[in-house]
């Protein structure tokens, strides 16, 4: 453009004094028409000469102005980082010289700019927390993988599709017209249907840019926060609920003995038993949650250094220690096949779990009942079987029998003199040693405890 605007000028600048000069020569004709040839083969020369300078200059000026057009068009072309413009003396020259000089900073600021914005857009995009960009229209700039996976939506999400068209929840779209409308800042916890009902906080800001606005949100996750909460409270509820109940027990009983009881010698020892019994009851309950708690910090702390430990050896040990309680019941303890096998873990530990579900098995049985055990070793695994011909457990208990202080039949339970927490500690022990457990159970039929340990090869 600029070129054809020099041309234009030059052209008519051309014409004008072409014109002016054979005004001068007819002028001059005019008084001595002898002259009007000589001044017109001169006036011809000097337009002929101003004509072909013009022209000479026109073309350089106009390749100059090519080679400064193309070199700015490739600035940014790694190809080009190494060609030399022709640099003359003159203004064009200057211009040539400043742009090469200027030509590697430009260079230097965009690779630059193209490396943040790659490290931004690697950073979004492997948060764990969902990314949301949007603009004034509510149409997205950027949204990150676990955004899409929050909302159901499909990846990748191309920048600029509408935001409705993502987002069916009408919480978080409020949210974003909010931010929009005021450009205010705001936080909120709503659930999404299409995450599984996971629950989210939503931070949620404006997002100014140059020559628009928009909103920026970021969902994080807090669906095991959350229940976690929920396990905390009713952990606490619980507990306070069972040491509520022997407590009472004690303060009660130990007032009826300071109000006369104590002469009363026909009630006074059963009082002094009950009060043991609950004081026991006590006892076991803080020495159980004692062991939970040792068991869950385990996974913070550095565990202890895990030791072979002989299956046949702890499966002995833990039938002598359940064989008084089941002979008082009636219960028969019948010793399967039990392979000398070794598993690494903690030897006190995998005996309490075997006391432990053991002394349930005898608990719950009917007399003449029997309870099995068995420990196989199977495809590089020990599966250590007990089997009762009990009570059994309804199928709608199963799932939540290792959970604390949950009880199938609570006041049994609780006169057995049962915590609630015994098959939590055999769930986290099991756990710990790498192994899993399964129960099967038909009412009136009995139960089944399989637990699985990889063995020590």
């Amino acid at each position: 453009m600029r070129t054809r605007v020099i041309r234009t000028f030059l052209t008519l600048g051309f014409v004008l004094a072409a014109a002016a000069l054979l005004a001068l020569d007819a002028y001059a004709a005019g008084s001595n028409p002898a002259l009007w040839y000589p001044l017109l083969v001169i006036t011809g020369v000097i337009l002929l000469l101003g004509g072909l300078l013009t022209f000479l200059f026109l073309r350089t000026f106009s390749r100059q102005t090519a080679e400064l057009k193309s070199y700015a068009e490739r600035l940014l072309d790694p190809l080009a980082s190494g060609e030399q413009l022709p640099a003359g003396k003159d203004d064009l020259g200057d211009l040539a010289r400043s742009l090469q000089r200027m030509a590697p900073r430009i260079r230097e600021l965009v690779e630059n700019l193209k490396l943040e914005n790659a490290r931004r857009e690697a950073i979004l995009a492997s948060m764990i927390e969902g990314v949301l960009a949007v603009d004034k229209d509510l149409r997205v700039t950027f949204c990150n993988n676990s955004f899409a996976r929050a909302v159901g939506a499909r990846i990748p999400v191309h920048p600029g599709a509408p935001l409705l068209e993502l987002v069916r929840d009408p919480g978080l779209l409020e949210i974003m017209n909010g931010v929009l409308t005021t450009g205010e800042r705001s936080e909120h916890r709503l659930t999404l249907p299409a995450a599984a009902d996971h629950t989210f906080e939503v931070l949620a800001g404006p997002l100014a840019g140059p020559s628009t606005r928009g909103a920026l949100a970021i969902l994080h996750d807090v669906t095991e926060l959350e229940r976690l909460e929920r396990v905390r409270k009713d952990f606490v509820a619980n507990v306070s609920h069972e040491l509520r109940t022997p407590l009472a027990a004690i303060r009660g009983y130990a007032e009826t003995l300071l109000d006369g009881a104590l002469q009363d010698e026909k009630h006074n020892r059963k009082f002094v038993e009950i009060i043991e019994a609950q004081a026991t009851r006590l006892s076991n309950i803080a020495s159980d949650l004692l062991t939970i708690s040792e068991l869950e910090s385990n996974g913070n702390a550095r565990p202890p250094q895990p030791q072979p430990v002989p299956v046949r050896s702890v499966a002995e040990s833990a039938l002598r220690t359940v064989e008084s309680a089941a002979r008082v019941r009636g219960v028969h303890l019948v010793c399967g096949q039990i392979d000398d096998a070794f598993v690494l873990g903690s030897e006190l530990r995998l005996e309490q779990v075997l006391v432990n579900l053991l002394d349930n098995a005898v608990k719950f049985n009917r007399p003449n009942g029997e309870v099995h055990l068995e420990a196989l070793e199977v495809d590089g695994a020990v599966r250590i079987t007990i089997r009762d011909t009990g009570i059994g457990i309804p199928s709608e208990d199963l799932p939540r029998i290792f959970e604390r202080f949950y009880r199938v039949d609570k006041a049994r339970s609780r006169e057995m003199g049962g915590t609630g927490l015994g098959l939590s500690i055999v769930r986290h022990v099991i756990e710990q040693m790498n192994g899993s457990i399964k129960v099967y159970s038909q009412l009136g039929v009995g139960s089944e405890f399989i637990i699985t340990i990889p063995a020590l090869g």
